[in-house]
């Protein structure tokens, strides 16, 4: 048991690091495009550049870990985000500091592709899903400290302290994770990691994320219709030599398992329609209602503060109620939620906005751990790292696309927000019947209903 504990801590610093980097930036935008004289559109891609490199990486990763090791690719990921955090402190060159995003991208994605299979391989089986309501709960947290870590960071130092911070933490995390991860001898029967698919698999999801997101950022439309038709190429060609593969790093072997399948679609369809309002919300809140950021900020701050209660809950639910059941149950909360802000009245209340938002973080909480402990748990162990990755990919390509959506509907909508926010709610139903359909569906040895007696 103290092992284990020491271990979770060392997988909780290693995850906030990276789902706080992905989001502490982007407060200091603004600040670093005046002080190293760029654009605002140029200043994006300090952002753009750390999740480009974390889509692109995630699953070679993940594959990776699954032939040399996960406390390997975790320890290597740590030691990447370190140094690179250490070169974003000290650059005054817009260019290195893009570059270092980049590297600190890269070490994210390592962190990332196998933090969910440490904790498979940490807990025992019979309690994955409370190890997997715990890292929703530091993912939740992370992403509610993160703008207000960097508005207390810059309150006092200047924009380079919000990278230097991530200097020590790297450090305990690398220490701790170094001592108390546990070794996980790996049986790849000669496997070798294919470059060549890492590279396909590189430029396939590279082509996706910015086709889905250049019309978001004004790119012309004959440089989207070219990147669409690459996609298309060069994905086919990627798609058909993974097929084939007994262990591809795009996982079809996975994909095979019906109740993991199903697992992939409620997930992507879980967080297109959380980035639908999340994104949308704050257009919402400043634009129609008159708040202004602060009040924003604290206002929204209500739909991950319930994650952080629920999430862990969740995890233990699962053990007495069918995981497929409880994650349709906290999509439809969800998808309620959302309607009802789609309808909030002409003039609402703090109160009438928040409990809104609290019913969507209820759902999404209940929804979250029962959802990655079946992908987790469905997996055959030597699989792990590829589940992990998967989860994570399908996470950040939902994410994207939320908020890719948004754009596009501001573009073409003046009623926006309102259809945001109800699209929202379609995909939150889509997700809760995918999440239903695996009822009928075994489920993998860890996430079963004890039987009572």
């Amino acid at each position: 048991m103290p092992q284990r504990i020491w271990a979770i801590v060392a997988v909780a610093f290693g995850v906030s690091l990276s789902v706080l980097d992905g989001a502490i930036a982007n407060v200091a935008l603004p600040t670093i495009a005046h002080v190293l004289d760029v654009s605002p559109a140029d200043s994006i891609w300090i952002v753009n550049a750390y999740q480009l490199a974390l889509v692109i990486s995630l699953l070679s990763f993940s594959t990776l870990g699954d032939l040399i090791g996960y406390r390997k690719i975790y320890l290597l990921g740590l030691m990447v985000f370190t140094a690179a955090s250490v070169i974003c402190t000290f650059t005054h060159s817009f260019g290195m500091l893009v570059a270092a995003r980049v590297c600190q991208g890269f070490g994210a994605a390592a962190v990332t592709s196998v933090n969910t299979t440490l904790i498979r391989i940490i807990y025992p089986r019979r309690f994955l899903g409370r190890g997997m309501g715990l890292n929703a709960t530091i993912v939740a947290v992370s992403s509610v400290a993160g703008p207000t870590i960097a508005a207390g960071i810059l309150s006092i130092a200047p924009w380079p302290w919000l990278f230097a911070i991530n200097i020590p933490i790297g450090i305990i995390a690398y220490s701790l994770s170094y001592s108390f991860l546990p070794e996980n001898p790996v049986k790849n029967q000669g496997r070798k990691f294919d470059w060549r698919d890492g590279i396909m698999n590189a430029l396939t999801f590279g082509l996706l994320i910015a086709s889905i997101e250049g019309y978001a950022h004004g790119i012309s439309l004959p440089y989207i219709i070219a990147g669409v038709i690459l996609l298309g190429i060069i994905g086919t060609i990627f798609v058909r030599s993974q097929l084939h593969k007994p262990y591809p790093i795009l996982p079809f072997d996975l994909l095979r398992i019906p109740i993991f399948a199903m697992s992939v679609a409620t997930s992507i369809c879980s967080f297109i329609a959380q980035s639908l309002a999340l994104v949308a919300l704050p257009f919402l809140l400043q634009r129609t209602f008159g708040y202004d950021a602060v009040s924003t900020g604290l206002t929204m701050t209500a739909w991950p503060a319930i994650i952080v209660i629920i999430a862990p809950l969740a995890g233990r639910l699962i053990e007495h109620i069918h995981a497929g059941l409880l994650g349709g149950l906290g999509l439809v909360c969800m998808s309620i939620g959302l309607t009802l802000l789609a309808w909030l009245p002409a003039d609402p209340a703090p109160f009438d906005i928040i409990w809104r938002m609290v019913l969507c973080g209820l759902g999404f909480g209940l929804f979250q751990s029962p959802n990655n402990s079946i992908m987790i748990g469905s997996a055959p162990a030597h699989r792990s790292g590829s589940a992990s990755g998967m989860l994570a990919t399908s996470r950040l390509v939902g994410q994207t696309t939320g908020a890719a959506l948004v754009a596009l509907l501001f573009h073409l909508s003046p009623d926006s927000t309102h259809l945001s926010l109800v699209i929202a709610g379609c995909f939150a139903v889509a997700g809760a019947i995918a999440s239903f359909s695996r009822i009928t569906l075994p489920l993998p040895e860890g996430v079963r209903v004890k039987k009572r007696g």
